[in-house]
């Protein structure tokens, strides 16, 4: 018997993977580079399409835990990214081409896996893992809503430009790291500051700019798949539209300026753009929190009102795209299986898990669980005391309703039994003790782990 996944993506390659590792014949199906989507660039498995940041790494921050978690659970991909990363002061970033290359070569050289570029049409018989990511395709999200007879949700999610160095005035922009943390004493961001004036300047042209209509690459909407609201998702929203929400809203959001005193002044600027080193070989920076949907000449034009970025050159524009996902709530037990064919099982994006690290932990859950089925052994149920565990809960328990993809955040675990009243960063630090305890003691317990 051999198991059918379907997706090249983080959580594919994960499940396949972990699959793969417990003896487990793997058929890996990703569609790319035979049919691309309107977001890939390339046909690489595991290719991160929007940043090429997996969140902080710092072990009190809800990204940095889950990923320690990962690390201790055997995560292929995490493994990956340490030996990709960049210098991201305390995030995890990667090099997007020596992330997919590590992932690639891991997949391709697994004797229990075969890949296969090719279209999935129908929902493959069990045992199977789908997932097929944000960007489903149109044939198969039909058929996924055949299968479950519920309608399909997706959500608007953005891509932020990306900068070649040596066309950004460091004359201007400065490097530094938010309150210093990192290890680099130069900072591993590059800060472009605005003053009032300037801030204003750029809000209006970003406000009064062009954007490109969602129905001219929304083509899946005419297959007559539900579109729901259309609306953005809350984490990931593009800058105009945060622009549009508030006179302020971007200097209390992606333009932030706190902890980052520009060395000119001494003092914080009114506000700021990040860009971040985004491969190896540190040409190329990608605008930090820039999602936007503008048409690209329109990029080119309000961009370089930023300082620093008065010549900016450009290696990939901004664009939007659809996120499917479905209702987990209503169709996924706890341990990722289809409530209505318990030999199938759902992860990453579709599965309604938002975040490089979620994706991953995803699959990696879904991969072994899928192998303890075929064994007919229980499924493997992390605590909610874990950020693994507390995500795949709250995806398979939520108010369907007002369903929405969730990341990592704390407020997704159990508050503390005492009734001490912490500080924020002792209540963080709590957490994660007790989330890497509990992990430890359970992976002790569990049996064919």
């Amino acid at each position: 018997m051999r198991l059918t996944i379907v997706g090249g993506g983080l959580a594919g390659c994960e499940a396949a993977w972990q699959a793969a590792e417990r003896g487990i014949g793997v058929d890996l199906y990703e569609m790319r580079p035979e049919q691309m989507t309107g977001a890939h660039r390339t046909g690489n498995l595991a290719e991160l399409v929007c940043s090429n940041s997996l969140g902080s790494n710092l072990p009190n921050r809800a990204s940095g835990l889950l990923k320690e978690e990962l690390r201790r659970l055997g995560s292929l991909l995490i493994a990956c990214g340490d030996a990709s990363s960049l210098p991201a002061g305390g995030a995890l970033a990667v090099d997007r081409d020596a992330f997919s290359a590590c992932v690639q070569v891991k997949i391709e050289n697994h004797p229990n896996i075969r890949l296969i570029h090719e279209e999935i049409t129908d929902i493959p018989e069990v045992p199977s893992v789908l997932a097929s990511g944000p960007l489903t395709s149109p044939k198969l999200l039909k058929a996924l809503q055949d299968f479950t007879g519920e309608k399909q949700l997706f959500f608007y999610d953005a891509i932020a430009p990306i900068v070649h160095f040596d066309s950004i005035n460091m004359e201007v922009a400065y490097r530094a790291n938010r309150y210093d943390q990192g290890d680099s004493q130069d900072g591993d961001y590059i800060n472009c500051p605005l003053n009032v004036e300037e801030f204003q300047r750029f809000r209006e042209a970003l406000l009064s700019s062009k954007r490109i209509p969602l129905k001219d690459f929304e083509e899946e909407i005419e297959t007559g798949v539900d579109a729901g609201s259309g609306q953005y998702f809350q984490g990931c929203q593009p800058v105009e539209v945060i622009a549009a929400s508030g006179e302020k809203s971007l200097a209390f959001g992606p333009m932030r300026p706190a902890g980052l005193p520009n060395p000119k002044t001494g003092r914080w600027p009114y506000a700021v753009v990040q860009l971040r080193q985004d491969n190896l070989a540190a040409d190329l920076y990608n605008m930090v929190g820039f999602q936007t949907n503008l048409l690209f000449s329109e990029q080119e034009r309000v961009f370089r009102l930023i300082p620093g970025l008065e010549n900016a050159s450009f290696e990939r524009f901004g664009q939007m795209h659809r996120n499917a996902y479905i209702t987990s709530p209503c169709l996924l037990y706890e341990n990722l299986a289809f409530k209505k064919n318990p030999g199938s099982f759902a992860a990453g994006q579709l599965s309604g898990i938002e975040g490089y690290a979620g994706n991953i932990a995803s699959g990696l859950v879904a991969g072994i669980n899928v192998t303890r089925f075929i064994r007919g052994l229980p499924p493997l149920k992390l605590p909610i005391t874990t950020m693994t565990g507390a995500l795949i809960h709250y995806i398979t328990h939520a108010e369907a309703k007002d369903f929405q993809p969730m990341k990592a955040m704390f407020g997704l675990l159990p508050k503390p039994e005492d009734d001490l009243h912490r500080s924020k960063k002792d209540r963080y630090s709590f957490y994660s003790q007790r989330a890497l305890t509990d992990l430890d003691q359970y992976l002790l317990e569990v049996k064919g782990f």
